[in-house]
């Protein structure tokens, strides 16, 4: 680590910051529409957008600085099993295939704006979309957080912020001046503010990978010397080596197929998702997405590099940036730290425009004020947003790393228990509402129990993600036996609401609206007469 500030490394760092801010503000006039007081225009960006954009826009939503900070840490940390990651990223997109042009289809048609409007819809369920909306919410804080932590970990290898006894406001101003341009634009240019942004964040991230996997394994003698590396410290830990033995494959495998299942659940998958402009651009981002889970397996291999090249680092987010700080010149470590940083603005940016959408339209909409016009939908959720982020904050500056890191695994498991009520109704309209409340919430509580119950050699209580599983005896994933839990519990209540005749709900959309697509003749996005004349 630095004794002192990496002078040339922090320049770089600030000219690509300052880059993206310029075109954060600038994204206010992109694509600028008639009518910007609706959550259409600030919050999906007028429904516009093409592949590509989308592609970015996708792509900086899921791949974010924690990904490029933990992917490797874990591989570090842990070995082969950290790669959990890649399959998981592989196995989602013939997933969504089959899903989200069904999404995006019925959301366009009857101007949905988050899942929980879906579901409000589709079982006539202000419960089960406020569950639905609150799950999303809590899921999506903790993410937020880890966005700034990425940040504070790159700013912490360039020294910048000083050391441990540094007045706190003094260390953490570098965090805070970073937190206030990311809100100040997000507010002012909504989502086409990240969706501008990431083309620059990915564009760095896969020039930074493209060189460290070929310059690192030269300094380092090679990927033979690497993996031998690697494996005499898993093998003297004893880990058996770089492959974790028959005990860890039911962890791997249910961690693997449970995230999976929970990506886009999370509203800012679909917040991206329902920005595009027609169904055929979803399905074509779902054929070449996969081309980001090649560079996540890339990405993964810097966990061993960093072995390799003898990082030291108490905690364990740090090892990358400080394998950059150790091998890089510091010109090209200021590019690699600014790739990281600007991968936390942008989805930190969608992350929390999607909380807000979540809570204007489904708590304060449906609950607060009914009659809110688009302008006052808008305005809620601007200042929403703030909220969000500075909720997310406060949890980084007040709250130990780790903690952070386990409440976002919790994330996961909570964000999953939604799967049966909005890709469930996307098919069918079998489940009875009352049911998928109730598995919803088997799900949850025994998710949060479980992980509850988790210790881990830092904590106590939520120290990790997988415990036995009940009848099996391995261990797996809580997030999926969760999962099953909610959905047997969902389909035995079913039966017997369904036999005891106990009322469904008034259901919105019709079978047309799950294929309709923004050329079809007669679809138009069903919005108040207000935002009549809106672009979309």
């Amino acid at each position: 680590m630095n004794d002192g500030v990496n002078g040339v490394a922090l320049a770089v760092f600030i000219f690509f910051f300052v880059l993206v801010t310029a075109m954060g503000f600038l994204a206010a006039r992109w694509r600028r529409a008639e009518n910007e007081q609706s959550l259409d225009e600030w919050g999906l960006g007028g429904r516009s957008f093409g592949t590509w954009i989308t592609w970015f826009l996708l792509g900086g939503d899921l791949y974010t600085a924690y990904t490029f900070v933990a992917v490797p840490a874990a591989v570090y940390a842990a070995g082969a099993s950290g790669f959990f990651a890649v399959p998981y990223t592989i196995l989602v997109y013939p997933l969504i295939f089959t899903f989200l042009p069904r999404l995006w289809s019925v959301s366009h048609k009857h101007g949905y704006v988050t899942t929980s409007d879906f579901v409000r819809g589709r079982f006539g369920s202000k419960g089960l979309s406020l569950a639905v909306a609150v799950t999303g919410i809590l899921a999506t804080m903790p993410y937020i957080a880890l966005q700034l932590v990425g940040i504070q970990a790159v700013l912490d290898v360039m020294g910048v912020g000083g050391g441990e006894d540094t007045n706190w406001f003094v260390k953490d101003l570098p965090l805070l001046i970073a937190f206030g341009v990311l809100a100040a634009y997000t507010y002012s240019s909504g989502l086409r503010a990240p969706a501008l942004i990431a083309f620059v964040k990915d564009t760095l991230i896969y020039i930074v990978i493209a060189v460290a996997i070929i310059y690192i394994p030269i300094e380092l003698g090679g990927f033979d010397d690497i993996f031998a590396s690697a494996n005499d410290k898993f093998t003297e830990a004893g880990k058996g080596g770089l492959v974790p033995d028959a005990t860890g494959q039911w962890t791997y495998a249910t961690l693997a197929l449970g995230s999976a299942l929970a990506l886009f659940m999370y509203p800012h998958s679909i917040t991206a998702t329902l920005s595009s402009r027609s169904r055929e651009v979803i399905r074509r981002n779902t054929t070449i997405l996969p081309l980001y889970s090649l560079m996540l397996g890339l990405l993964a291999l810097l966990g061993f590099m960093a072995i390799a090249a003898g990082v030291k680092v108490d905690n364990g987010q740090l090892a990358i940036p400080q394998l950059f700080e150790n091998m890089f010149p510091d010109w090209f470590a200021g590019v690699a730290f600014a790739a990281i940083g600007i991968g936390a603005l942008v989805p930190a940016a969608i992350m929390s425009i999607a909380a807000a959408n979540l809570f204007t339209r489904n708590i304060y909409k449906d609950f607060i004020k009914p009659d809110a016009t688009p302008a006052q939908e808008t305005k809620v959720s601007k200042l929403v947003s703030l909220l969000v982020k500075v909720g997310a904050l406060v949890f980084v500056l007040g709250m130990d790393k780790t903690v952070a890191i386990n409440f976002q695994l919790l994330g996961g498991i909570w964000i999953l228990q939604t799967f049966p009520a909005l890709v469930g109704g996307l098919f069918t309209r079998w489940f009875h509402r009352w049911a998928l409340l109730a598995g919803w919430a088997v799900g949850m509580v025994y998710g949060t129990v479980a992980a509850y119950g988790v210790a881990s050699p830092t904590q106590k209580h939520f120290g990790g993600s997988s415990k036995e599983i009940p009848g099996i005896g391995e261990i797996g994933y809580i997030g999926l036996t969760a999962f099953v839990l909610n959905v047997l519990v969902t389909v035995v209540l079913t039966v017997v609401l369904r036999a005891v005749k106990a009322p469904e709900g008034v259901d919105e959309t019709k079978p047309g609206d799950y294929t309709a697509d923004s050329g079809d003749p007669g679809v138009q996005v069903e919005l108040p007469p207000a935002t009549a004349g809106t672009s979309h």
